[in-house]
């Protein structure tokens, strides 16, 4: 992207004049299109995720959408559920919800020597009882990328469902359900996809729709009500309620419009430039250890400073006018305790972000670095 269009992507975005904002993977600046709230919404997500349009539900986060579909699985005691040690602690949850509830396994695939997902691993861990391949696509608190499109060729192989939570990579980078080869996709509109909080949507492919339970119903859920019986409806609004923030959920498509006239490849392109320079920058301060680690990397990054707290960092940060956010060992669990990081400081960009940004971003860490330990605290 030319500078010049960076700055007319700027001009149309509202706080990018105030702030200097690095925390995306927590929410973005939605454009003003979005905030002004414009039109077209289901079409768009089937559009942009290579779906048909009655493969999608509208939903209010991808927890929701996420829950929706893992929930509506009918689980036996001792199926097994294989993830990742990327997984997000909303999904952990909901795999020791099962465990204590219906007896299910769990099974994590731990990441390589080069911090890649192991396929090896992975395909080792698999048995006749596997149920669920369950894969974060993005982590919330590192930097790598998930190989779904290749974990999804053995899943389709083994005819074995499977569920991708795709949060963090939406607008993030391209998404094909076609060619990740997954059975449900959950997906929100806050992060990279730049829309209002409170939206999102669910991916079902239409051929395991009939396979998932509805864990709620109402009146838009079915194709017919009699006083004795009642028929769902026969694509994935069945999943959806009735009652929703029209207005966000015309927010959420404007979002969706906008990342698809920009095009998705770029975004993509923008964002992992601009994350490979930051990476570069920070590793290269003293006292600053950047922690992504994979063949793959996405634009959230993560790091530490040596003998100072991430919240601390923040603070600091936030007293210049720049925003990031802190990855707790809980939003990531397994990955976090392997590594022994009880925090880390994320710093995600965007395509609207500069490299001035950077640079601003940088020198003030290596400023912070450099002060004595005392100096800087909370208390």
């Amino acid at each position: 992207m030319e500078q010049q269009e960076i700055q007319q992507i700027r001009a149309v975005t509202r706080g990018t004049a105030e702030r200097k904002h690095f925390n995306n993977a927590g929410a973005s600046l939605p454009p003003d299109i979005v905030v002004d709230t414009v039109i077209r919404y289901l079409t768009e997500e089937a559009r942009f995720l290579n779906a048909g349009a009655n493969e999608i539900a509208i939903v209010e986060n991808a927890s929701t959408a996420w829950h929706l579909a893992f929930n509506g699985i009918d689980f036996d005691r001792d199926d097994e559920v294989i993830t990742s040690e990327m997984e997000y602690v909303t999904n952990m949850i909901g795999f020791l919800n099962l465990r204590k509830t219906h007896g299910i396994q769990i099974k994590v695939v731990p990441n390589d020597s080069r911090g890649n997902f192991s396929m090896a691993a992975f395909e080792e861990l698999l048995s006749p009882r596997t149920k669920l391949i369950a894969i974060t696509h993005i982590p919330s608190t590192a930097g790598n990328i998930l190989p779904v499109a290749e974990i999804g060729k053995v899943a389709r192989r083994q005819g074995i469902l499977y569920l991708v939570d795709a949060c963090q990579s939406a607008g993030h980078i391209p998404l094909d359900v076609e060619a990740i080869g997954c059975d449900m996709l959950a997906v929100t509109g806050r992060k990279y996809l730049r829309a209002p909080r409170g939206t999102g949507f669910l991916y079902v492919r239409a051929a395991v729709q009939d396979r998932l339970k509805l864990l709620f119903l109402d009146g838009h859920s079915t194709a017919w009500v009699s006083e004795r019986d009642f028929k769902v409806r026969d694509d994935a609004r069945r999943f959806e309620l009735y009652e929703k923030n029209r207005a966000l959920v015309l927010g959420l498509g404007a979002a969706v419009g906008y990342a698809l006239d920009l095009g998705i490849d770029r975004i993509a392109n923008r964002i992992m430039e601009l994350a490979a320079t930051l990476r570069n920058r920070l590793a290269g301060i003293d006292g600053v250890t950047v922690h992504d680690r994979g063949d793959q990397l996405s634009g959230i990054v993560t790091f530490t400073v040596d003998d100072l707290d991430s919240a601390v960092i923040r603070e600091r940060l936030a007293e210049k006018g720049i925003n990031v956010s802190v990855g707790k060992a809980v939003s990531t669990l397994v990955y976090m305790n392997r590594r022994h990081l009880d925090t880390v400081v994320r710093a995600s960009v965007h395509y609207y972000n500069t490299e001035e940004e950077i640079e601003s971003l940088c020198a003030s860490v290596a400023a912070i670095a450099a002060e004595p330990a005392k100096i800087i605290s909370l208390n």
